[in-house]
């Protein structure tokens, strides 16, 4: 998901998340207010992913939130 449509979306959207990474508090979510690298860097903390690992949950998840 293109970084401008995930920060203006991301109130939308937010929900979806949680569901998504149940390990993300709700003040993880509102620290991430939308940015993509915030996000990322989260999944890392919480589920101790690589960065690369994170992005790829990141693009899968886009994907399936997008459609």
């Amino acid at each position: 998901m293109d970084s401008n449509v995930f920060k203006g979306k991301w109130l939308q959207i937010k929900g979806e998340a949680k569901k998504q990474w149940g390990q993300l508090t709700d003040d993880d979510l509102d620290v991430i207010d939308g940015e993509k690298d915030k996000l990322i860097g989260k999944l890392q903390e919480r589920y101790g992913h690589t960065k690369d690992q994170a992005e790829e949950e990141y693009r899968n998840w886009g994907q399936s939130v997008r459609n």
